[in-house]
């Protein structure tokens, strides 16, 4: 398991530039961290993760479910007692559970999986509930009776049910409601027991509004009135009232195009609203911020006397890049730190890229052991491939292997991972073995079918014999810089040395998630190799 340090608050990496010979960030300055107590800084988690539906549990804690896409395990469950300082504990999809093309062995389903679901406690069933559409076709409803699981399939409504940008309320008789839908929005009302739909009523539209589409649907009650908060893709926040779950619903702006508390950031236009334990309210949204990806802000919202939350801004009316703190600062586990995998299974904080075959990989006596599971010469392909979400302005990765056991043909290394992938690593050919720096291994935008393998832009030759090396890659993943990703390596774990010129990491939408650091082996000619994976540290 990863290594833990606790502290009282998070803060984003300092500003800082990397030299030829890469090292990790120095500590934060402990009176940084001891002003979080009384203003927290935007964004409040410096990693991706969209989408997010954030409620009160039973314990009075604060739970964010998320999206994660063709990642598994799916929709990634954060924790948090004070809104702003939270930890990563688990997920509610243990296994993207739906089809073949999820476990790359006929077809892929990169962009697909599980985006925009909802999660909620349910008091008089003392269960959890998950629900999400997957593929535009099927509505899957997950459960579990605590929130780290374990989680199991309880219910998938008829083909073409799909809870499109779902939203779960749970009424005050216990009636369960699901607003879901884009442009056309829809309120379904479920059965005793939540898992088959009762009735669906369509009750309101983008073009009521005047916009083309309308999406990100969430549900909520107070004071007796209905509220669904929604948002125009890109831009704008909506809130609608009314007095029943089946309208009619006046509508009004939230947030209109505000600037992002992130540098080159968008828009934030998406999201949760909660209520805090002290009775104020907040507005969690996401600020579109590549290379690193989706990051949540949060806001504080007040309410008018007609009825309608308002956004708070800054003095320069954006989102504040800082606010007054929620409650007092919780602590929690750090974002970055060593995973040593001296446990029997892997943290919540690593996600496969699509299902992995399980029979290929190990963890124990210390050490992660990742055998080949596919023959291909195309990383997004090759199955097993274990990623770790970046985190910070200048986030860096550093992996310790043993490659004593590669077989000929294999390839393995540490990837900046996305549509557009590079990576350090060694390619074994025969008896020779190449330390490469790959660039450009390249995913088309509709269908995600690769259109470049790559290129090799560095070599060196000089492997140490003994069949263990240090890999690094160092990124500048602020969305207002450089988006450069840096390689190094080191045979001693104290020096590195970079390799190849810098990567210009992709900063497109269209993939939706952000840049990870993912870890490979694959064969380009038969099974049987394997790497030891002996440690890995995030910073």
């Amino acid at each position: 398991m990863r290594s833990t340090f606790f502290l009282y608050g998070l803060l984003p990496q300092a500003g800082i530039a990397w030299p030829r010979a890469v090292g990790p960030p120095k500590q934060q300055d402990s009176n940084l961290v001891q002003q979080r107590t009384d203003s927290f800084q935007n964004p409040v988690v410096y990693e991706d993760f969209a989408d997010n539906d954030v409620s009160v549990g039973p314990d009075g804690l604060y739970y964010f479910s998320a999206s994660n896409m063709h990642y598994s395990p799916g929709a990634p469950i954060l924790r948090s007692g004070d809104l702003v300082n939270w930890e990563l504990i688990g997920h509610s999809v243990p296994s993207l559970d739906f089809g073949e093309k999820y476990n790359l062995t006929n077809g892929h389903a990169y962009r697909g999986g599980t985006w925009a679901s909802t999660m909620r406690y349910r008091e008089s069933a003392k269960l959890w509930y998950w629900i999400g559409c997957v593929d535009f076709w099927y509505t899957y409803i997950y459960t579990a009776k605590d929130v780290t699981g374990p989680w199991t399939r309880a219910a998938v409504l008829p083909g073409g049910t799909c809870y499109y940008d779902c939203g779960l309320l749970i009424d005050d008789d216990d009636t369960m409601y699901v607003v879901y839908g884009a442009t056309d929005v829809s309120v379904a009302q479920l059965s005793e027991d939540g898992l088959s739909q009762v009735q669906t009523k369509g009750i309101l539209s983008a073009s009521d509004v005047g916009k083309d589409g309308i999406e990100g649907n969430r549900m909520y009650k107070k004071d007796g009135f209905y509220y669904i908060l929604n948002d125009h893709p890109g831009d704008i926040t909506y809130i609608w009232k009314s007095e029943s779950p089946w309208g009619p619903y006046e509508s009004k702006l939230l947030v209109d195009f505000v600037k992002s508390p992130v540098p080159n950031g968008g828009a934030p236009h998406q999201g949760s609203l909660i209520q805090a334990s002290t009775g104020d309210w907040y507005y969690m949204s996401f600020t579109w911020a590549y290379p690193a990806g989706r990051m949540p802000v949060l806001a504080p919202i007040g309410w008018g006397d007609d009825g309608f939350p308002y956004f708070v801004p800054d003095e320069a009316g954006g989102w504040g890049s800082s606010y007054p703190a929620v409650l007092p600062a919780k602590s929690v586990a750090e974002w970055t730190g060593t995973d040593m995998f001296d446990g029997e299974s892997l943290g919540p904080d690593w996600e496969w890229n699509h299902n992995p075959d399980e029979t290929k990989y190990s963890v124990r006596d210390q050490g992660l052991t990742l055998s080949t599971a596919t023959v291909t010469t195309d990383l997004f392909s090759a199955r097993n491939t274990l990623t770790h979400r970046i985190h910070g302005e200048f986030p860096v990765g550093t992996l310790k292997v043993d490659f004593s056991d590669m077989a000929d043909g294999d390839r393995f290394g540490l990837a900046a991972f996305r549509d557009r992938t590079a990576y350090i690593g060694i390619h074994r050919e025969g008896a020779e073995y190449t330390l490469s720096v790959m660039h450009n291994i390249t995913q088309e935008e509709s269908a995600w079918n690769t259109t470049s393998e790559g290129t090799v832009v560095a070599t060196v030759t000089d492997i140490p014999a003994e069949k263990a090396i240090w890999l690094r890659a160092s990124l500048d993943a602020r969305a207002s810089g450089s988006y450069a990703a840096n390689f190094s390596y080191s045979t001693d774990g104290q020096e590195f040395i970079q390799i190849g010129k810098p990567y210009t990491m992709w900063t497109n939408w269209a993939y939706f998630m952000g840049y990870r650091f993912g870890i490979f082996n694959y064969a380009t000619k038969e099974l049987g190799g394997s790497v030891r994976v002996l440690s890995f540290t995030s910073a």
